[in-house]
C-alpha cells in the first residue's frame, strides 16, 4: 500500500497573508506533485490544522485547493480549525455518533483510526470521556494491523513550546491505546511542523514538516519559534513486514543528476587506477 501524508496547511480566506505568504501557494505545488508522481496512492491523509482561524472562507479555500486530488482524501482537524466551519465546508468527511471528526476505515494494509484531539477555545489536544469510549470500543471491535492518525502527540517531543499543548488527557489516552499497541504499526501525528520520527509504548510514530511555515528546531525556548523551512510531505509505503515514510521536499529545485556521470569535473568519477 501506498498513501500520502501531510500537516498543518494553515489556510486563511482567499486573498490574505500568513506571515507575508498565501498557504494556498504550496498546497497546491503539493497536490500537483502528488497527482503526477503519486496518482496510485491509496489515500491522502492531512492531520489538521488545515486553517489558521477556522473562518468558513478559508476552509472554502482549502476545499477548492484539493478538489484536483487524484487519490481519495482524509481530513482530521487541529487546534486552529473550527470544527462546525469544516462540517459544512466537508460534509462527506466521516463523524462519530457524537459528532467527532473521527473515524475507522479498512484500507489495504489494516484499519486506519482517525482521531479528533480538538477542544475550542485552546491550542492544547484534548480527548474527552466520550471519545475515549469511541476509541476504546473502536481498538476493540476491529481486527488485524491498525494504524492511527490523531493531531496532537500523545507524549512530549522534546520542543518545550509545542509540548505545552499536546494531549492533556495522556494518562487515560495511554490506558486506552496500550493493550493494543502490538498490533499498531504506526502513529502519524501533525501540530509540531518538524520532521519527526522515533517510538512511543513501542509504537512507532512519525510527523512532518508543515506547508506554509515551520516550528524552529529548539530545545529550549517556551515561546514557539517559527522560520521557513520549505514544505514537504511524505510517501509511506505498507507491506505486510515493513512500513517506510519517505520525506519529499516537494518544492526542491536543485539540480537531479545520475551520480555515476555527474556533469561535473569531480571525484564522483573513479579515478583509473594506476
Amino acid at each position: 500500500m501506498k498513501f500520502i501524508h501531510l500537516t498543518d496547511t494553515h489556510f486563511v480566506p482567499k486573498g490574505k497573508a500568513l506571515y507575508g505568504r498565501d498557504p494556498r501557494a504550496a498546497l497546491d505545488a503539493a497536490v500537483a506533485d502528488i497527482n503526477r508522481r503519486h496518482a496510485d496512492a491509496e489515500l491522502v491523509v492531512v492531520t489538521g490544522d488545515l486553517t489558521h482561524w477556522g473562518e468558513p472562507e478559508a476552509d472554502e479555500s482549502l476545499a477548492e485547493a484539493l478538489a484536483p486530488l487524484t487519490p481519495p482524501l482524509r481530513l482530521l482537524i487541529g487546534n486552529h480549525d473550527d470544527r462546525t466551519a469544516f462540517l459544512d465546508t466537508f460534509p462527506e468527511q466521516a463523524r462519530d455518533e457524537a459528532g467527532f471528526v473521527q473515524s475507522a476505515e479498512e484500507t489495504s494494509a489494516g484499519v486506519f483510526v482517525f482521531l479528533d484531539t480538538v477542544l475550542a477555545g485552546t491550542h492544547a489536544g484534548h480527548y474527552c470521556d466520550a471519545r475515549l469510549s469511541w476509541l476504546e470500543r473502536t481498538l476493540a471491535e476491529r481486527a488485524g494491523d491498525l494504524f492511527l492518525f490523531m493531531h496532537h502527540p500523545p507524549f512530549d517531543t522534546g520542543i518545550p513550546a509545542t509540548d505545552l499543548i499536546g494531549l492533556r488527557q495522556r494518562e487515560a489516552f495511554r490506558a486506552v491505546v496500550e493493550p493494543h499497541r502490538n498490533r499498531i504499526r504506526h502513529l502519524f501525528f501533525g501540530h509540531v511542523h518538524r520532521p519527526i520520527a522515533g517510538s512511543w509504548l513501542g509504537i512507532p510514530v512519525s510527523t512532518l514538516r508543515a506547508m506554509n511555515h515551520q516550528v524552529w528546531f529548539d530545545l529550549e525556548s517556551r515561546e514557539i519559534q517559527g522560520s521557513f523551512e520549505p514544505p514537504a510531505y511524505c510517501v509511506v509505503l505498507i507491506d505486510p513486514v515493513a512500513l517506510i515514510v519517505h520525506y519529499h521536499d516537494f518544492l526542491d529545485d536543485s539540480a537531479k543528476f545520475p551520480l555515476h556521470d555527474s556533469p561535473w569535473d569531480d571525484w564522483s568519477r573513479r579515478p583509473p587506477r594506476p
